[in-house]
């Protein structure tokens, strides 16, 4: 259940940045980087923020 809430949490920030880009301004690409190298570097090091923050709350 925590690889899909990881996975629509990512998509969602991705989405949402990329249509503030087009309609507010084009810096908030920035958070769909953010989000890639979150992602990236998770795949390395196997720590992802979200996944620590949903086993506090109690979701396996």
């Amino acid at each position: 259940m925590k690889e899909r809430i990881i996975r629509a949490v990512a998509g969602i920030f991705v989405l949402t940045s990329i249509l503030l880009a087009i309609f507010v301004n084009i810096y908030w690409l920035g958070l769909a980087g953010f989000v890639g190298l979150n992602l990236f570097q998770s795949s390395i090091t196997k720590f992802c923020p979200l996944e620590y923050f949903l086993e506090k709350a109690g979701i396996e």
